[in-house]
């Protein structure tokens, strides 16, 4: 007899995230490996083309084989086992590895980096009150926008890529075009203290991409009318520093305040649907689910080119393309929110629903700096002046593990488009890269000559761009 034929048998039941049966329950080897999982799913999808997929059992990654990983669950074999399985993105990017550009203009830190929503523009904005724009091809510099007169604090892409809005400490907000440098309009002016944050309307709800939020330490959110030049409305109940402001896809906005609150707020009008309380402390930082694809608007991450293009077509069509990926991603269930706050915790709400937070979750040992859902919204990323990066699942809130390697401050976080890495920048001078999958460090990236402030990914996945105390803007590249 040979030992092939003495192999446990199980009874799986392939199911989708939100828990869906895919075919009925078959028979497999306990040994089966995810590559053969993935053939049997896959037949079943009946896609015309297979998808990666990743595949789970009780929140455990099926990573050698099922009876590895069932080893050290206590599992009834009478009973059907349910196997989850998770698409994966089917493109990949790879890990950024050396430094291509040191690129010097800057004569104060840089306070921010982005790139623009294809990864066509970067633009960086600094202590010295100008913003700059670089050619990526090239890798020099290619604009010096000037125009305010104290640091820029914030800066923010429209989702067509076709306008840059800059805030500043002395309150005044600046639009620019990044194919000339060039200012567009007037200067948005009304707040009376400086600006904390800057959030463009998502193109699937308007392809013009027209209205911009402002948030500002004058405890008001404003919402500008950018092609007339004027404030469209005042939005005011935080008796606080209103720290960040999101626009939802679902026309909601949000915004935290140091007065411990978040507020969610109707678009449209202006109304203030709920107040979400919880926080002990000031709160700083909020991501939403669907924040990535928010930013993108229509460009889709595997389609990218190796020369990035702005993303073509109509209005029309381009609004179809965001409505398309935006439904994708949000999925059945209304967009989730998670805030970071000084008290050191973090919570995970339904903001559209429930005023009720989904999850309390601790761990972190000094304030949050910033927090970032990935891409495919499954995991949440939190980094901490406690010198560690925290991941936790994306639905539930659940702890999932603590990368840890900076020895000092981690300031900003950035994912890669296809959820698998993510790079941090720090005040020990590095930014590191790790993988979220295996929840390692998998490249350490010295070169800063001091703090890292700011750290971005290119979403076309090519380029990461980091800035900080000393004023260099560096591009590092795989």
């Amino acid at each position: 007899m040979s030992p092939d034929e003495d192999v446990q048998r199980l009874l799986i039941q392939f199911r989708d995230e939100a828990g869906e049966s895919l075919g009925s329950p078959f028979d497999v080897p306990v040994t089966i490996t995810p590559d053969k999982l993935q053939l049997v799913c896959n037949a079943l999808l009946q896609k015309d083309e297979p998808v990666p997929l990743a595949f789970f059992v009780h929140d455990a990654e099926i990573v050698a084989s099922l009876e590895k990983t069932l080893a050290g669950q206590s599992v009834e074999t009478e009973k059907v086992l349910d196997i989850i399985y998770q698409p994966q993105a089917v493109f990949r990017v790879r890990a950024v590895t050396r430094c291509t550009s040191s690129l010097e203009g800057h004569t104060e830190a840089v306070i921010s980096v982005a790139f623009s929503p294809t990864g066509k523009y970067l633009a960086s904005g600094s202590g010295d009150t100008t913003v700059r724009f670089w050619d990526l091809s090239t890798e020099t510099p290619q604009f010096t926008a000037k125009g305010h007169r104290h640091w820029v604090l914030s800066i923010a892409w429209s989702p067509d890529g076709k306008k840059l809005a800059s805030g500043c400490k002395n309150s005044q907000i600046f639009l620019w075009d990044p194919a000339t440098g060039n200012q567009i309009g007037r200067v948005l002016s009304g707040h009376s203290k400086w600006i904390t944050c800057l959030c463009w309307e998502p193109l699937h709800i308007n392809p013009e991409c027209r209205y911009l939020a402002s948030a500002s330490k004058d405890g008001s959110i404003r919402i500008w009318d950018t092609l007339m030049g004027r404030c469209d409305k005042i939005l005011t109940s935080h008796t606080q520093s209103v720290t960040c402001v999101k626009w939802g896809g679902d026309g909601l906005l949000y915004s935290s305040s140091q007065d411990r609150t978040i507020k969610v707020w109707r678009s449209q009008d202006g109304v203030l649907c709920r107040t979400l309380q919880g926080h002990a402390h000031w709160v700083n930082t909020m991501a939403l689910s669907t924040d990535y694809v928010l930013r993108t608007g229509a460009f889709e991450p595997a389609e990218a080119t190796i020369n990035p293009q702005d993303v073509s077509g109509s209005l029309a069509e381009l609004k179809d393309k965001a409505q398309q990926r935006y439904d994708q991603v949000r999925g059945q269930e209304p967009e989730r929110l998670v805030s970071g706050s000084d008290d050191f915790t973090l919570f995970l709400w339904r903001p559209a629903e429930d005023k009720k937070p989904l999850e309390r979750m601790t761990g972190h040992q000094a304030l949050i700096n910033q927090v970032l859902f990935s891409p495919d919204t499954r995991i949440i990323a939190s980094a901490s002046f406690d010198k560690s990066i925290k991941l936790w699942d994306g639905r539930t809130g659940k702890y999932l593990t603590s990368l840890r390697g900076h020895v000092s401050a981690v300031y900003q976080i950035a994912w890669s488009a296809d959820s698998r890495l993510l790079v941090s920048g720090s005040s020990d001078s590095t930014l590191k890269v790790w993988d979220a999958k295996m929840k390692k460090l998998a490249i350490d990236l010295p070169g800063h000559a001091d703090e890292v402030y700011a750290t971005d990914w290119s979403p076309d996945g090519q380029r990461v761009a980091s800035g900080g105390k000393d004023k260099c803007l560096r591009i590092w590249r795989r």
